[in-house]
């Protein structure tokens, strides 16, 4: 398939490159809008009990989740100043009448002691918008820097968890541009040096620019029909120009090896296709099954990076054997050079390697396992404002509320129960009881609010009785030690306290933490799903049983290296400084799968392209340690130029101002590093060295199962001038 479609790509060439030209730039104008379609997501899982609990607040009540606070600072020192008071109430009068605010409680209404600095010169004014993530965050961009002020009486700044969100996209955004105007001129330079020509980096550059446009033209289609994450589009950028410059060069290497070998230019881009174009084809089916296993998770938020993923590889795999072979037709000459050996470094430490499999293999696992070795310290945690730069506006206000507040108001845990309002003993003891937990400074129920058992006063929030008054809402507001604490454990035990009736436990604690449960739920199942699905793939492109084994051990040695970066940075914080972030004590858990699977699939791409050479070399001479040792000769210096443009645009993103890119940027970045130097070149041969001729060894049964390459012909496969 791959011969003949090489033929039709070079008997055709000018009006397949008039058509690519074409689709890219239809591609560039309808890509170009995909920011404005993609959407923003909350930390929420479909289904669960914090969910139904906000869809009956919603309905039922009126009210849900404070997605907005403005945190009031009196000028001179004294919030409960008359002039003041006034000035606080005609504000937040003005934030009641403003479209979509559906609900607003403030310290002057209730006279909250939850909602007052403890020094008296701060309270805040809770706001609730209605609509989704996307919608919300949209009126805040007008809504935010409108009520952010200072008057003679007042200071207001703005903050809260969608405030906070908002910010991050918008920051994500800014990183997204600045790294596509930095990795582009940087990587074609990268690549001109890598080729010595730049015919070559430029036809590189334009396949991965074909994947990158194609991918965000796609993602915005398919916005059109279900929610797409903005996020994709930061993939879309690195994982395109990526594996276009992967596909490309491995593509434009093998023409030139078969223009070397004295094969015609037509003939040997027809042969490099149909050679590398196999291998190039089962690497991108790699990359897309690992990405894929994200569509376990219910979060539009990890879908959309499967999406992405898909995407990348359909638009890479085409650029690469349709495309690209068709301009080697026309320009094949201006990317020529006389082929130089390849790198005796790799194939002298292959060598070596082998000659010492077992010294240097344990060498090698021991440094790997130490640089592992801060994983066994893992905390999974909730994200907060420092996901954000230090001087954000949003940052800067919830910092200030943590440090000046004794309680947490923007974080109320919610509970909903299936008692009628006027039941007020009922709820009155049951809140009395939730007060008592550890963690807890304020419950808010019709009888009143409670804190340590006791009824300390009229409830500090309105709307505690359903439309019907068939429900009573209770609220919990945590303390701000807690919020920085094990908030799962505080949602757990307000959970197992005793209650009346039916209650649904919900509020933004509660959101993430069945977030994080779902999350963690699912993982092993994701996981086992990335495995199977690669072996399979590998087995079918080798057809040996160990070979795929041992390429599943050797990636997961190397993500093992991967968390332990993540720890020993982010979590541990110990390039803080360098890198510009805060420390929070724990990892937030969708990041880390993320990259498990889009690690785990980049590290195959790698694990394919060395093993095609090294079975194309063993079926050629029979001879295992003669072939691993060739097969590293050819590919590695490919896969380390390939490895390091990589692992380069993924390092774009480490200067960004959001901690998530940050971790998904470094951790990636060396994951690549460390798969194509110490496990390809030093652990794949020596574990091939040792296994010998059962490399190659499968049942009878299943030695059928595997898809063979095509006879590669030796006489010239197209005749008549050449170009």
């Amino acid at each position: 398939m791959l011969t003949r479609q090489a033929r039709w790509a070079v008997r055709h060439s000018r009006a397949v490159l008039i058509g690519a030209l074409l689709v890219l730039l239809g591609l560039a104008a309808y890509g170009a809008g995909a920011q404005q379609d993609l959407r923003l997501a909350r930390w929420s899982s479909p289904g669960t009990e914090s969910v139904r609990a906000a869809d009956v607040l919603r309905e039922e009540f009126g009210t849900g989740n404070p997605n907005l606070a403005l945190l009031v600072t009196a000028r001179d020192g004294d919030i409960d100043a008359p002039r003041t008071v006034a000035a606080a109430k005609a504000l937040e009068a003005e934030v009641a009448r403003t479209r979509h605010v559906t609900d607003v409680t403030s310290y002057w209404d209730r006279r909250s002691p939850a909602l007052r600095g403890v020094e008296g010169d701060r309270a805040l004014i809770l706001v609730r918008l209605e609509g989704d993530a996307t919608d919300t965050r949209e009126q805040l961009a007008t809504l935010s820097p409108e009520l952010a002020r200072r008057t003679d009486r007042l200071t207001v700044s703005v903050g809260g968890q969608e405030e906070i969100s908002r910010q991050v996209g918008e920051q994500a955004r800014t990183d997204f541009l600045r790294a596509e105007l930095f990795a582009l001129p940087a990587v074609l330079l990268l690549l001109i040096l890598v080729y010595r020509r730049t015919m070559a980096a430029l036809l590189t550059v334009g396949v991965g620019l074909l994947s990158v446009l194609g991918t965000l033209a796609g993602l915005r289609l398919l916005a059109q029909v279900t929610e797409v994450s903005t996020f994709a589009a930061n993939l879309a950028l690195v994982l395109g120009l990526g594996l276009g410059v992967d596909y490309s060069l491995f593509l434009i290497d093998r023409y030139r090896e078969e223009r070397t070998a004295g094969h015609a230019q037509r003939d040997a881009v027809v042969r490099a296709t149909a050679a590398a174009g196999r291998t190039v084809i089962f690497s991108g089916v790699t990359v897309a099954v690992s990405l894929c296993a994200l569509l376990v998770f219910p979060f539009f938020f990890l879908s959309s990076f499967a999406y992405a993923g898909v995407l990348v590889v359909l638009t890479a795999v085409a650029g690469a054997v349709l495309v690209l072979p068709a301009a080697l037709a026309r320009w094949g000459h201006r990317v020529e050079r006389p082929r130089q050996a390849a790198s005796g470094l790799w194939h002298r430490t292959a060598l070596a390697a082998m000659r010492r499999p077992l010294l240097a293999g344990a060498a090698v696992v021991g440094v790997l396992l130490l640089a592992a070795s801060p994983v066994l310290g893992l905390r999974f945690g909730l994200p907060d404002e420092r996901t954000l730069p230090e001087g954000t506006s949003s940052r800067t206000t919830s910092e200030t509320v943590h440090t000046t507040f004794a309680a947490e108001p923007t974080d109320t845990i919610q509970i909903v129960l299936d008692i009628p309002g006027n039941s007020t003993q009922l709820s009155g003891s049951y809140a009395s009881r939730l007060s008592r937990i550890p963690g807890v400074y304020q419950v808010d129920a019709p009888s009143g609010a409670y804190r340590e058992g006791q009824r300390t006063g009229p409830a500090g929030q309105a709307k505690l009785t359903s439309h019907d008054g068939t429900r009573t809402r209770i609220a919990v507001i945590p303390t701000q030690k807690a919020m920085r604490g094990d908030v799962p454990a505080l949602v757990d035990r307000i959970r197992r306290t005793e209650a009346p009736a039916a209650a649904l436990v919900g509020g933004y604690p509660g959101e993430t933490t069945d977030f994080r449960a779902t999350l963690l739920d699912r993982l092993p199942l994701t996981a086992g799903l990335v495995l199977a699905a690669t072996y399979v793939i590998l087995f079918l492109m080798t057809g040996s049983v160990l070979l795929p084994l041992k390429a599943t051990v050797l990636n997961l040695l190397s993500l093992a290296v991967m968390f332990g970066c993540l720890v020993w940075v982010f979590q541990e914080g110990r390039l803080s400084g360098l890198l510009g972030f805060t420390a929070t004590g724990s990892i937030e858990p969708s990041i880390p799968v993320l990259m498990f699977c889009v690690a785990y699939g980049l590290s195959m791409d790698y694990e394919v392209f060395l093993l095609a050479r090294i079975k194309e070399e063993h079926e050629r001479t029979g001879d295992t340690r003669a072939a691993v040792a060739e097969g590293i000769r050819r590919s590695a210096p490919l896969i380390t130029a390939a490895a390091g443009i990589l692992a380069f645009s993924f390092l774009s993103y480490v200067t960004g101002g959001v901690v998530f890119l940050k971790e998904l940027g470094l951790g990636t970045a060396l994951t690549i590093l460390v798969d194509a130097t110490l496990i390809r070149t030093v652990l794949l041969p020596v574990t091939m060295r040792l296994a010998g001729r059962a490399n190659w060894w499968a049942p009878v049964f299943l030695r059928r199962l595997r898809i063979r390459e095509p006879a590669t012909p030796e006489e010239p496969v197209l005749r008549g001038e050449y170009v």
